[in-house]
């Protein structure tokens, strides 16, 4: 229990970190750009090799169809919500993504910490925070930008924080002896929701804040995540 303590809190804490980094920092915005490209490129290898290509092995390629794209349905559907009523250039986009692909990612997370090897630990917990930092600074950025309070914008991601330990802790202590289909549904709804989440708020915002290298860092972000899976088999 305590090295699930201990992954959960450096998994979330990168949120907070990434919100007290986009709140108070003041890096370069192309900077900025290139690291939300990173991160976007790590959640395209980690969404097909860790969560939605598994489902269509353990269980059918049909099931890991519905449960993606009902991942993908209820990120549209609650974005298109936060555009209309909060306004989409106020960071809620992107929380919104980390927050509905984090909760079963994080299930997904507490579930791989059953029994898992250290190097597989790492290699999942890496994946999940090499997105976490970057996205959390550029939604609490423009947060600040658009007005918000820092503190309460700053409760915000510590909330989101919290509510995703909770359910990596629900994860390991909950569905450890769930079936392949469960398992599998959550984290098609997960790799959904990130794929949907990629093309309407990280891409676009990375591309606009650094247009130039912006395809390379993507593509960084890609091999980085595709190491850390690799050392975790």
């Amino acid at each position: 229990m305590l090295m699930v303590l201990l992954i959960v809190a450096i998994v979330s804490g990168a949120l907070v970190i990434g919100a007290l980094w986009g709140l108070y920092g003041k890096l370069p915005t192309r900077l900025e750009g290139f690291l939300v490209s990173i991160a976007g490129g790590a959640l395209v290898i980690s969404a097909v090799s860790e969560l939605i290509e598994p489902t269509a092995e353990n269980t059918s390629i049909l099931t890991a169809v519905v449960w993606t794209l009902v991942g993908a349905a209820i990120f549209t559907g609650c974005d298109y919500l936060i555009d209309k009523y909060w306004g989409e250039s106020q960071g809620g986009g992107l929380l919104a993504a980390i927050t509905l692909d984090g909760i079963p990612e994080n299930l997904a997370l507490g579930v791989a910490l059953i029994g898992a090897e250290p190097l597989q630990v790492a290699a999942l917990a890496g994946s999940i925070l090499l997105s976490n930092l970057p996205e959390a600074a550029g939604g609490a950025k423009e947060m600040r930008g658009n007005d918000m309070a820092k503190s309460k914008a700053l409760m915000l991601w510590v909330g989101t924080a919290l509510l995703l330990s909770a359910a990596a802790l629900a994860g390991n202590i909950l569905l450890s002896e769930a079936g392949e289909t469960t398992l599998g549904a959550i984290k098609c709804v997960a790799g959904g929701a990130v794929v949907a989440s990629l093309a309407a708020e990280v891409f676009p915002k990375a591309y606009n804040e650094d247009r130039n290298f912006a395809g390379f860092a993507t593509a960084l972000g890609f091999l980085l995540a595709l190491w850390l899976g690799q050392i975790g088999k």
